[in-house]
């Protein structure tokens, strides 16, 4: 992956210069520390920071077509690009570099915006078309390479991150944006096309954007399959689970498509463990593999990821994320985030990362994706349970069912009668749209009592989960309810959250290039295929997946109880707000100043954390989301982003004849 940027004068004035783009590329360094360059037309500018993986000596962005007429800066990867240059050449286009990015250049030729639909891959992506007066940006299907945009005074600017678009001194000072807010605090995540920023917008995943004479014109080119009952596959499991393997195979294959070496993160989950166990058992036996330890046991795999690393015979390597460590990594992680968080979950990886490019490894192959294609997170399953216990609420043999699911959570028999009462009960209707994540947003939206006066003024009569609601596709109610869960969670958890958050934002914050092979389009669609009995089998998560990795795992790893990953909070900040960073983003002023929360009810919460009396989950998200907020506010509202141009060689290309 790489950084882009971009800027579009739209009245042609000539107010783009080689240090507008300079700084905005000089933002993204992290995202690409090993080449830069700027293309600068009187109308057009584009700006690249390279992170190098493919062709590493002829690579450089922008890049153009043989006549000069197309340019193109791309943050990603295009894993079937040697197939789609084979047909390419096959047509008579001439080639300059082995690049995925000139493929893009003679593809986008052939079919306009069309071309976005054969790609296979992880990309965001500004394409110039001088003879149309037109800028493209496309962003790939399921959003693991970031694109935000804004528009100003006819001036508009694209960026591979927010404190891109802040440092080309072209638009007004950020501001929160109160709405945004609202959403992060009730879904964890902005919804899709949302930023905490006022009108800085997010190109939605499986979107193309042009930009021309007309206006701006955003449509959809895929969105997560749904196919009727009628259409499911008549297979039994286990030829669905061998079909899922050849595809699971075959995306783990082409994600090892790199002039630089791959790694692997390993959790010892089954996830992680599967395609660990895909590239050294069948692409590269040395293999290096990197896990996070923590300090706290109920949070830490290291057992696990152990025996994972010794079955498939891997060089392994540990991080231990302290609780020191990761307070102290909180400020810099949300610097790069660019959004309130309510976990220091990703923290732990924003550390590994760095470990990772520590070691030499820019390119490493991720579990991602699997819990979202595959049934795999216990909000499925806790649907599905509730859906059924629903019929016959009063039954204890059905809402025994529970205990079953949460078997950690059933120690008493007061924790049994109020939790079964609780999750029976709590919404009853199984048709509202919303029905499997209701109990999870209506929980993190109790962190919203932190808010001052002043934001819930501006925030009456807005309802997130109305326009949630109203966004979602017109045969929604006709879908069964794992399809439903499922769709949420992908729309707005994975790529709002995990890919965000815990994905993109912590790997390119030292370099790293996260590549998840069960994000691959075609295990979506053949996915979409599969009924949901075979999924979830009773109340046995990844059923199929299970099928599928069983002949290359051990029991011990295929059949063991889903850990999520977590991080801890409340033990983390206790006893360590006193950084200066930390105290002034607390302070009563800046608190004031941010107008989001109540300083009062603010200070009454870390009193309590302080002396370790703070112990709810609520309590724990609304400690990481208040600071967070505070944080964000103090980076980049407070101080204006002000990077200095990037140091070392630079690509420059300025045509003055036109555009």
């Amino acid at each position: 992956m790489c950084g882009i940027a971009g800027i579009l004068d739209r009245r042609g004035e000539g107010r783009i210069s080689v240090s507008h783009l300079a700084s905005m590329v000089g933002a993204l360094e992290h995202r690409g520390p090993d080449q830069r360059g700027i293309l600068l037309y009187p109308k057009i500018g584009l700006g690249h920071a390279r992170l190098s993986i493919i062709d590493l000596k002829s690579g450089a962005q922008p890049l153009h077509n043989e006549d000069g007429s197309i340019w193109i800066v791309l943050n990603g990867e295009i894993f079937n690009f040697p197939e789609l240059r084979a047909g390419l050449e096959a047509k008579g286009h001439r080639f300059s570099t082995q690049t995925d990015t000139e493929v893009l250049v003679h593809l986008y030729e052939e079919k306009g915006a069309a071309f976005v639909e054969d790609l296979n891959g992880q990309f965001a992506l500004g394409i110039w078309d001088s003879r149309r007066d037109s800028l493209l940006l496309a962003r790939d299907h399921v959003g693991i390479c970031p694109l935000y945009y804004t528009e100003h005074g006819g001036l508009f600017l694209f960026a591979s991150e927010v404190k891109s678009l802040a440092a080309s001194a072209l638009i007004p000072a950020l501001a929160l944006n109160p709405r945004a807010l609202d959403q992060v605090f009730t879904f964890w995540a902005t919804l899709q096309g949302t930023t905490a920023f006022d009108d800085i917008h997010e190109l939605k995943p499986g979107h193309v954007l042009a930009v021309d004479k007309r206006g701006l014109q955003d449509r959809a080119y895929w969105d997560i399959p749904y196919r009727p009952p009628e259409s499911y596959s008549p297979s039994p499991p286990r030829e669905i689970g061998e079909r899922v393997l050849d595809l699971i195979t075959d995306a783990t294959r082409i994600r090892l498509r790199s002039d630089v070496p791959v790694g692997s993160y390993l959790s010892g989950g089954l996830d992680s463990s599967g395609i660990t166990a895909l590239i050294s058992g069948r692409f590269n036996k040395g293999v290096r593999t990197f896990g996070v330890r923590f300090q706290e046991p109920e949070f830490d795999e290291g057992s696990y990821q152990n025996e994972a690393a010794m079955h498939l015979g891997v060089e392994h390597e540990e991080l231990q994320a302290s609780n020191a460590a990761i307070a102290e990594a909180f400020p810099r992680v949300i610097r790069h985030c660019e959004t309130p968080l309510l976990r220091t979950a990703p923290v732990p990886m924003f550390l590994l990362s760095g470990r990772v490019r520590e070691r030499g490894i820019k390119v490493v192959c991720t579990g991602e994706g699997a819990d979202e294609v595959f049934g795999g997170y216990d909000v499925f399953r806790e649907a599905l349970v509730r859906q059924f216990v629903l019929r016959r609420p009063d039954s204890p043999g059905r809402a025994m069912l529970f205990e079953r699911l949460y078997a950690q959570i059933f120690r008493t028999a007061r924790d049994k009668a109020s939790f079964r009462q609780f999750m029976s009960r709590h919404p009853s209707d199984p048709r509202d749209p919303l029905f499997s994540h209701l109990i999870r947003w209506q929980n993190t939206a109790r962190i919203k009592q932190f808010f001052s006066r002043d934001m819930a003024a501006r925030l009456r009569g807005y309802s997130a989960m109305a326009e949630l609601s109203g966004s979602l596709p017109e045969d929604f109610s006709q879908r069964d309810t794992l399809s439903k869960a499922q769709y949420l969670e992908d729309k707005i958890f994975l790529s709002g959250y995990l890919l965000t958050s815990q994905g993109d934002r912590m790997s390119m914050a030292h370099g790293v290039e996260i590549r998840p092979p069960y994000l691959d389009r075609r295990i979506f669609d053949f996915m979409s295929t599969v009924s949901p009995r075979w999924k979830i089998l009773g109340i046995e998560e990844k059923h199929i997946l299970k099928k599928a990795l069983g002949q290359l795992l051990p029991p011990s790893i295929t059949d063991r109880t889903k850990h999520p990953y977590r991080a801890p909070i409340q033990r983390v900040f206790m006893g360590r707000l006193g950084s200066d960073v930390t105290r002034e983003a607390l302070s009563e002023r800046q608190i004031a100043a941010a107008g989001v929360f109540d300083p009062a009810k603010v200070r009454r919460l870390f009193d309590k954390l302080e002396i370790g009396a703070s112990r709810s989950e609520t309590e724990g998200m609304a400690v990481a989301g208040i600071l967070s907020t505070q944080l964000l506010y103090l980076q980049f509202v407070d101080a204006r982003p002000q990077p200095q141009v990037a140091d070392g060689p630079w690509d420059v290309y300025i045509d003055k004849r036109g555009s």
